[in-house]
Parts: structure tokens; C-alpha cells; sequence
């Protein structure tokens, strides 16, 4: 199966990144994808709280979903919108994934969990708990082809719930992200293959890349990585792109059966020992 991550550089008109978002799926669609991912927050990025909730509708009502289900319908294909912001019934605001199937039925939706609440040493500061309600359970989609585990981006740094979900089945795990330059420059590359490797799987991650409307950067290098950590497929830059790759989910079988870590996990103890002060040490 052909899989593409799109990498984007939503600004704050979500209207205009709608419009950008279906361009890319079409253009993933005629290079012969059949499942195609856009990164995290493809609706838009805006960091003024206030025009973020005034811009949001609840997810059945999200714009950006309705046109991915369009989208899917009438090209045949499924269609992973990596998230959007949407508002939830109870007036907070979620940070939500939809996937929709090749007949545009929604099939399954995912809250980010993790909240990048961070002070990096450039001065940049996010605190994602401030709009956002963090979700409660993960999720892992059946599809035809291959069992697809859904995350967002700073979800990437806590293995266990790729573990979670590799136990559970998953042969395609996902990472849609607009992780920071700075922390994308340092880590990205490294934590995408480990999680990779660690569970044996494939990994689909559609990332923000460039300098947005709103004046944060992300790192873009969308990539596609296979089970044993090789990046099959890459935009090794910040610029738009449409990342394609060809994934035979079997492979994920076969890495498990080398290296069967999921089946050899075991439960422990952590037992803390307090060292005695060196000269206590010394007189016994």
C-alpha cells in the first residue's frame, strides 16, 4: 500500500489551509496513495487564544473534517486529518484527530493526550493546558490493510503509549506534529525511529514546517519509517511537500519475529537504594 504524510505551513485562515490541505490530498491521491495524513493543527495555527475559540466549531460540525470526508469519498481513499482544533461539548477546546474511510465514513477520533506545556532555553515557552483539554485513552483503528495507532506530535516523547498500542496491534503507528525548530533539530529524527523500532512498526509522521502567520517555527522533515528504523521517504527541508512511500504492513510482522521485545517484556520492581554517607561506609 502507498502511504503520503503532508507537510504543510498552516497559518491563522483556516479557509485558505482547507484549501491547501485538499490540493495535497489530491495530489497524494493521483501519485497512488491510499491513506494520506496531514500534520497536527492543519486547520490553523494562531497562538491568540481568543481567535482560536471564536474560529472553532464542535468536531461534527469541524470544517476541515467535512472536507477530509468529502475528499476520502471521492477519491477512494482514507484520509487521516493529524489534528484540528474543535471545540468539545462542555466549552473546553480539543486537540483532535479524525480518520475517515474510502466510503467517507468517519472511522475513528483521538484526543491528544500529552500537553507540550515547555520552557526552552531560547525563550520560547508553550503551555498547551492552557486551551486545551488533554484526551483520556489512545487509539488503535482496523483498517483493511494494516491496524494504525493514532498519536500527535508531543505524544511522541511517552513510548508507552506506542507500546500501548503496539501490543494492541498496531502495525502502522502515527506521529502527525508541529514540533518546534529547536526541539525538532535536536530530537525528531531520533525519537521517530526509536518508537519505530521499539515496537517493530511503521511509522507515518505528516509535520508543520517553516515560519508561520503567527510568528512560531516548526521543523518540518515529514517522513515515513519503516520497522527496522530506516527512513524510507523523507521532505528533508521546512517547505511544503507531499511525502509518498510504499509500506508492506507484513514487514511489521517480520521485525517482531527478529527481535520479538513486545513478546519478551517483562514486569519488575523499581527498588530504590539509599547509598550511606562515604565515611559511614568507611568505618564498617
Amino acid at each position: 500500500m502507498k502511504v503520503a504524510a503532508l507537510q504543510m505551513r498552516s497559518g491563522t485562515d483556516i479557509g485558505r489551509n482547507i484549501e491547501t490541505f485538499e490540493a495535497m490530498v489530491r495530489e497524494a491521491a493521483a501519485a497512488g496513495a491510499v491513506y494520506v495524513q496531514s500534520p497536527e493543527m492543519t486547520g490553523a495555527l494562531m497562538r491568540d487564544r481568543a481567535a482560536l475559540r471564536a474560529s472553532i466549531r464542535p468536531a461534527a460540525e469541524d470544517l476541515v473534517g467535512a472536507r477530509a470526508s468529502a475528499l476520502a469519498a471521492e477519491l477512494g481513499i482514507h484520509v487521516h486529518v493529524g489534528s484540528t482544533a474543535v471545540a468539545r461539548p462542555d466549552g473546553k477546546v480539543a486537540n483532535h484527530a479524525f480518520l475517515f474511510g474510502p466510503d467517507g465514513g468517519l472511522i475513528a477520533e483521538y484526543d491528544k493526550i500529552h500537553m507540550f506545556d515547555v520552557d526552552l532555553d531560547n525563550g520560547e515557552s508553550w503551555r498547551e493546558s492552557a486551551t486545551y483539554e488533554p484526551g483520556r485513552e489512545t487509539v488503535v483503528a482496523e483498517l483493511p490493510s494494516a491496524n494504525l495507532g493514532m498519536s500527535i506530535c508531543y505524544d511522541l516523547r511517552f513510548p508507552q503509549l506506542f507500546r500501548a498500542q503496539a501490543v494492541a496491534g498496531a502495525q502502522i503507528l502515527t506521529v502527525p506534529a508541529a514540533f518546534t525548530r529547536q526541539t525538532g533539530e535536536a530530537h525528531w529524527h531520533v525519537l521517530l525511529r526509536a518508537r519505530a523500532i521499539e515496537n517493530g512498526a511503521w511509522l507515518v509522521a505528516a509535520a508543520q514546517g517553516g515560519r508561520h502567520e503567527d510568528g512560531r517555527e516548526t521543523y518540518g522533515h515529514s517522513m515515513i519509517v519503516d520497522p527496522w528504523g530506516r527512513i524510507v521517504a523523507e521532505a528533508d527541508h521546512d517547505e511544503p511537500a507531499v511525502v509518498v512511500a510504499e509500506i508492506d504492513p507484513a514487514a511489521s510482522a517480520a521485525a517482531r519475529a527478529k527481535v520479538p521485545n513486545l513478546k519478551n517484556a517483562r514486569e519488575f520492581e523499581v527498588r530504590t537504594i539509599a547509598a550511606a554517607p562515604q565515611a559511614e561506609r568507611r568505618a564498617g
